[in-house]
Parts: structure tokens; sequence; C-alpha cells
């Protein structure tokens, strides 16, 4: 299935590479310029995900969420706006993910994934290494059959990390993407929980430390 993406962007640089980017991928993506013709797009055709920026012309992106949200087409804010307070508004007011610039493209793919699995559960409800197998509607994870408890946060890390496989994630976007941006605590909470996968899951060999950057895991 090949899932619609709406690109809300003025700078038709960043618009462009985007599109190329998510093409290439396998999506299709529509450029809308500013706030009124992206309305209008949504209006013509139906989306699986939008990636808005917030400062559009014509109608922002915040005023663009509420009405996407009445359609049901989930957001993700690719945005200028760096402050800690500018993520929460827009987390709270309802968007998906929040993805600041400049990016890096491979993240950018990884959030588009996650938040199309979100949206559409019918999307790889089992994920599998090795013997290590995960039922993501049941949010249960057995090793060769044996049920394997882990904490919530341990298993959102491992689900987040087997979805984006191949793909080198910092702490920092680690904790992000599965404590929530409104989460203060160090960077040594994903160590933490990264070494207890290892341990607990006999992914030694899948999980990789990346020098420098973070961590990634390895089909």
């Amino acid at each position: 299935m090949s899932y619609s993406i709406l690109l809300a962007e003025d700078d038709l640089s960043i618009a462009k590479l985007m599109e190329m980017t998510l093409s290439a991928t396998g999506y299709n993506c529509k450029i809308a310029s500013d706030g009124n013709l992206a309305m209008r797009y949504s209006e013509e055709g139906n989306y699986d995900l939008a990636l808005l920026d917030i400062m559009l012309p014509e109608m922002d992106g915040y005023q663009l969420l509420e009405v996407f949200k009445r359609k049901d087409i989930p957001v993700i804010f690719v945005t200028a706006k760096i402050s800690v307070l500018d993520k929460v508004q827009g987390l709270r007011l309802g968007a998906e993910d929040y993805i600041t610039k400049p990016f890096d493209i491979l993240e950018l793919l990884a959030r588009v994934e996650v938040a199309l699995r979100r949206s559409h559960p019918s999307i790889s409800d089992t994920l599998t290494i090795n013997d290590v197998r995960v039922d993501c509607s049941s949010r249960t994870v057995y090793n060769e059959d044996r049920l394997i408890t882990l904490t919530p946060k341990e298993y959102e890390l491992l689900e987040f990390l087997l979805t984006n496989a191949n793909i080198a994630f910092s702490r920092e976007s680690l904790l992000n993407q599965v404590w929530g941006y409104d989460y203060y605590g160090s960077t040594r909470t994903v160590d933490t929980h990264i070494l207890n996968l290892r341990t607990k899951l006999g992914l030694s060999k899948h999980i990789h430390t990346v020098h420098k950057i973070g961590y990634r895991l390895e089909l």
C-alpha cells in the first residue's frame, strides 16, 4: 500500500528535499506552499499524514492542525521553532510528532514510519529479530516462545528500534521519541534501557553502540 503525504512548507528547497526523499521511499507526496493551499488540497484528496511547517503564510500550522484533526489526518510539525515550550505546545495540541529544522533526513523517514504505524495499526503487527518476536497489538515480547517481561519503556524502545532498524539514533532522539519531549531525565536512562534489552533478549550482537552518536539496531 502506498501512503499519501501532504507537505505544507513555504521553503521550496526544503519541500523538494522532503518530497524527493519520501517519494524515493514509496510515498505519494503533494506540496502546498501556504496554509490556504494545504487546506484546499486536504479537501480535494485523501491523505494519510501531513508534515506541516508552523510559520506558514495565509494559515499557520496550528490552525491547520485543528482542521486536520477533524479530518483524522495525523500531523507531524517540521519547523524552525526549536524551544521546548513550542514542542510541548505542538504535541499537547495533538501533533503526532515535532521535528526541528535543520533535520536529518533519515530521522525524518523514521518518524514518518512511526506516525503511520500509529495511525494504521495493520502495518507490521508482528516484528521479529532472530528468536525474538514482538506482538505489537498486545505489546508482548517472546524469546524462543518464552514470554519476556519488559517494562513499558523497555517495550516502547524495542518497538521503536525494530520499526526503524539499521538507522542510528542519538540518545537525545531516542529520549524524545520514547520518553517524550517533556521528559527532563538524563540520557543515561537510554543507556540503562538498552543494557536491559541486550540482557533480557540476548540482542547484544544486534543493538550496536554508534560512537559519538547513540545506538542502532541491525537486522
